[in-house]
């Protein structure tokens, strides 16, 4: 028996926590640089505004009263971690899935889940201000479906019985009701079926989820793949995909990002391989891994009429390391044989490859006479002053003094405060 907790329009919602104006208002969060919508409010969504729409194509709706914030990434974050730690109190076993998503086990929980459910609800929305929405059902799949039933009929009365509304527990229904729940669910909404396949499904006839709960799972692994076919497995009430207690280690760890302005000079570029690559070296040592190869890029924008670049250069590391300095000396390396003049550069990324566990030791004959400092103990502490104080707090000084002021970083002309955590955006609160 799995739940799925799902916070909902979860930026939005983050953002009417402490600005309460904002409610029964169409309000987007827009993606970095302002580029497009990645999160809208249901007054939004009643305006016609599709995920991921350019800002500036809906610009105009601000006569109509619409609302647009940059991305406050910091707040969501640390607003998801407290939803998270409430969530946990629903079952023995949790699944962080995204930063607005969990899964729980909730095998051998004795009484009414559905009252139970609703109790962990109402004390994520006193406790945090974020309202969401549970799906229960036997597997993964049935809860992630029962979460969209149970939004759905909050958000559009009548498409589903109203008793179903925020918490939907699939295993409470008799199957006459649950047989009339799937025939009335589009097996585009499962969970797993993406465009392409849902396409394919319905010119073969299948259109809802109670058609696709009736195929054979032989059959459909025959006409499609495997995967569709434990998808189905799932449908039917067969558990498998299980729960990740830990997240599982990443083969490869990016960090890219389009700049706020177009960028010429080389010592700009500096700046930002550097920041994105002690980022990617953060996130590296948090999955306790060292990696073998840096890769880094620049590129012009393709959708400017200029002058066009766009190079890569992976560049092979002698050991396996997790220290930022050795990791950003590579990547300089790198981008003073890519860097051309003359170009207007518009994004920038570093990728760290060719990942092993930080326990895997690579040896070498001691042909050299070279000292190698171990500086693992020196990463933990800037880790954590960091963690503690804020990203930024300490860092390589080739990254640039300037903060938000560099003139390659994202444009975020909207962004609201960082009230929870940076003092000095803490609210004030005078009797």
């Amino acid at each position: 028996m799995y739940a799925l907790v799902d916070g909902n329009n979860f930026y939005v919602s983050c953002e009417r926590v402490f600005m309460p104006s904002l409610r029964k208002r169409p309000v987007v969060v827009l993606s970095n640089n302002d580029g497009c919508a990645i999160a809208r409010s249901d007054e939004a969504k009643a305006m016609g505004i599709k995920m991921g729409a350019p800002w500036f194509q809906i610009r105009h709706l601000e006569e109509q009263g619409l609302v647009a914030l940059s991305a406050n990434f910091a707040l969501y974050g640390d607003l998801s971690d407290r939803m998270m730690s409430l969530i946990g109190g629903l079952g023995h076993r949790q699944e962080v899935y995204s930063i607005d998503e969990s899964f729980v086990d909730l095998s051998g929980i004795r009484g009414d889940l559905v009252k139970r459910a609703h109790t962990v609800r109402a004390r994520i929305l006193q406790w945090t201000g974020i309202p969401t929405c549970i799906g229960i059902g036997q597997t993964k799949t049935l809860a992630k479906l029962a979460n969209y039933i149970a939004k759905s009929a909050e958000r559009k009365p009548g498409s589903y019985p109203a008793q179903l509304a925020r918490v939907c527990n699939l295993t409470a229904l008799s199957p006459v009701e649950l047989d009339q729940i799937l025939a009335a669910t589009p097996v585009a909404e499962v969970w797993g079926i993406g465009p392409r396949i849902s396409q394919q499904l319905q010119e073969a006839g299948v259109e809802t989820v109670q058609q696709l709960i009736r195929l054979d799972p032989a059959t459909v692994r025959r006409h499609w793949s495997v995967v569709l076919e434990r998808t189905l497995r799932e449908l039917q009430g067969t558990a498998c995909i299980d729960l990740e207690d830990a997240p599982t280690s990443k083969q490869e760890i990016a960090c890219t990002r389009s700049f706020g302005k177009p960028v010429m000079a080389k010592d700009d570029l500096r700046e930002a391989v550097t920041e994105f690559t002690s980022r990617a070296a953060e996130k590296l040592r948090r999955q306790q891994s060292h990696a073998g190869m840096v890769l880094v890029f620049i590129r012009t924008s393709p959708f400017r009429k200029e002058k066009q670049y766009s190079r890569s250069i992976t560049v092979p590391l002698r050991r396996l390391t997790a220290d930022t300095g050795q990791l950003v000396q590579a990547a300089l390396a790198g981008l003073d044989a890519i860097y051309q003049t003359g170009f207007k550069f518009a994004k920038a990324g570093v990728m760290l490859l060719e990942l092993q566990a930080a326990n895997v030791l690579q040896g070498e004959l001691g042909l050299e006479d070279e000292r190698q400092d171990d500086r693992s103990r020196l990463m933990v502490v800037m880790d954590r002053v960091n963690l503690r104080y804020g990203r930024g707090t300490v860092m390589l000084a080739s990254a640039g003094l300037a903060g938000e002021e560099r003139r390659w970083a994202m444009r975020q002309e909207r962004r609201t405060p960082q009230y929870t955590t940076r003092w000095r955006d803490l609210q004030l609160v005078r009797a």
